[in-house]
């Protein structure tokens, strides 16, 4: 007598891979892409012309090559104050950054992993500063830091800037998602404290999406402009974005070219900072995505 086992049957989903979604698919993702960097090939172009013929030209090709002679006149422009700004952005970022993410990490696995009263309430408290916008918050800031005396002081940039609702969701999240409860509970057995599992275990695993927190909290406070503007009147204590929109409103006192030419120079902290944690930042993006 013959058996025949009867494989079951896997169900596949369904993918439509036509020819002409996948066209308009890549289209779309063409359009995208030449709209966003668009703007950055100008910017490319324009700064390696030489001095003073940025805007000449049709502004999309190469037209002479002056870009070390550009960044020589900027550093040497008032003094090399462009140098400090771009000190007083990475110390800004740097330190708001690295501090936000550990304040981010800490309240999200404490909201995703520990049971205590108000914890419901507290996360909507947390979603609901995540819908309001940031720049609703500068002027009752400006106000509360003039009322202590930190106006024109870099605690007036920092001290927001380690604050991150956004962060602490995220954080929530991939804790949930990438945590297992029953790693901690065999920590717990092996007599670890609280602070040691988060420390030596907990961020561990959560490390891909604690970088991609890092990367979102020093583009945004790269790009802060509003705030540091009202708090900050000093110059010397100005980031890069502050400095060359005042630049850029002194047409006289600063060639135009200059303002082109440390536009280019500022995003490149940008770019090597996504170039460098860009195998983390890919893995945090997806994580917590699967059961």
């Amino acid at each position: 007598m013959s058996t025949t086992t009867t494989r079951p049957s896997v169900i596949r989903p369904r993918r439509d891979t036509s020819l002409p979604s996948r066209v308009v698919v890549t289209a779309l993702l063409g359009l995208s892409a030449f709209y966003f960097l668009l703007p950055l090939w100008w910017l490319l172009v324009s700064a390696t012309k030489p001095f003073g013929e940025q805007f000449s030209g049709t502004g999309l090709w190469f037209d002479g090559f002056g870009l070390f002679d550009n960044i020589t006149r900027l550093g040497s422009q008032d003094g090399g104050i462009f140098w400090r700004w771009m000190l007083n952005s990475v110390l800004y970022c740097g330190v708001g950054a690295l501090v936000g993410t550990a304040f981010s990490a800490l309240a999200g696995y404490a909201l995703a992993k520990y049971r205590f009263p108000g914890r419901g309430l507290l996360f909507g408290v947390v979603l609901a500063a995540v819908l309001i916008p940031k720049v609703l918050f500068t002027l009752p800031l400006y106000l509360m830091f003039s009322g202590v005396g930190l106006i024109d002081s870099p605690l007036a940039v920092l001290l927001p800037s380690v604050v991150s609702p956004f962060g602490v969701y995220l954080c929530r999240v991939f804790a949930a998602q990438s945590v297992p409860d029953e790693v901690l509970e065999a920590c717990r057995i092996d007599g670890a404290s609280e602070f040691r599992i988060f420390r030596s275990v907990s961020v561990r695993m959560m490390l891909p999406a604690l970088v991609t927190i890092l990367l979102f909290q020093f583009v945004e406070i790269w790009n802060n402009y509003l705030l540091p503007a009202m708090v900050l009147g000093d110059d010397r204590l100005q980031p890069v974005t502050v400095g060359l929109v005042g630049w850029n409103a002194s047409h006289v006192a600063v060639p135009p070219a200059l303002v082109v030419v440390g536009s280019l120079v500022s995003i490149v902290p940008l770019l090597l900072a996504f170039l460098s944690l860009q195998r983390f930042w890919r893995a945090g993006m997806t994580a917590g995505a699967l059961k």
